[in-house]
């Protein structure tokens, strides 16, 4: 009955568990996903890049980026390899799963493979003007709310631990993920904006396997994430 009215309260009088468990249990019942994305990249003194297309998630463990602007390209996890192939190159790119250190992570938990309090040391909610954040920590849309995610704290003599800094999940009323913002060391910066959002849609096996074209090159790579870019 907690639950119930829960999910019925709007995202705005709730607290930042009370909302994370409303988002893990919308995700977890759907046994596939499909959304429309766009994803912006960021580094220190450099020109930021945006992209855009449609990604595919299916339990367990499995993504599909399909992208489409302003090149085409496929990021594919299949619960054992991440793979990049890059038609224009004639090449894809290998890298086992546990070895590939990527931006997507966060995401993982719309697979089925974590849930946010393993992934976050503290989760608390953004209000205006808290932290004396950024404006883009704010909510895009002034209907939803943003769950601000800080790393757990490394281990004495290990303070380079952590793999990210901050990551921001933007939740809409329906508890939708609509914004996710990732801050790495270095000033290094990605974000995702989903929409048109699709449970349980039809994802044939065969979508989250790799075979690579005839005449396509492969390449084997321990750190896929850092050569995406």
């Amino acid at each position: 009955m907690a639950f119930l009215l829960t999910w019925f309260l709007p995202p705005a009088t709730q607290t930042a568990p009370e909302i994370v468990h409303a988002v893990e249990a919308r995700y977890a019942k759907a046994h596939t996903l499909q959304a429309k994305f766009y994803e912006r990249y960021r580094a220190s003194g450099q020109p930021g890049q945006s992209e855009s297309g449609v990604v595919y998630f299916s339990k367990p463990g499995r993504m599909r980026w399909e992208y489409e602007s302003p090149s085409t390209k496929l990021f594919l996890v299949d619960g054992t390899n991440v793979w990049l192939y890059v038609p224009a190159d004639r090449t894809a790119s290998r890298a086992k799963l546990k070895e590939s250190d990527d931006w997507r992570t966060p995401l993982a938990l719309l697979t089925g493979k974590i849930h946010l309090d393993r992934l976050c040391g503290k989760i608390e909610l953004i209000t205006s003007g808290a932290n004396g954040g950024a404006s883009s920590d704010a909510a895009l849309d002034p209907r939803n709310v943003v769950l601000n995610c800080l790393p757990r704290p490394s281990p004495p003599g290990d303070e380079n631990n952590s793999t990210f800094r901050q990551i921001l999940f933007e939740v809409d009323p329906e508890y939708h993920l609509t914004r996710v913002v990732v801050r790495e060391p270095g000033d290094i910066e990605t974000e995702f904006r989903f929409g048109d959002w699709r449970e349980n849609v039809a994802a044939p096996e065969a979508m989250f396997h790799f075979e690579p074209p005839p005449g396509v090159s492969i390449v084997n790579a321990e750190d896929l994430a850092r050569g995406i870019h």
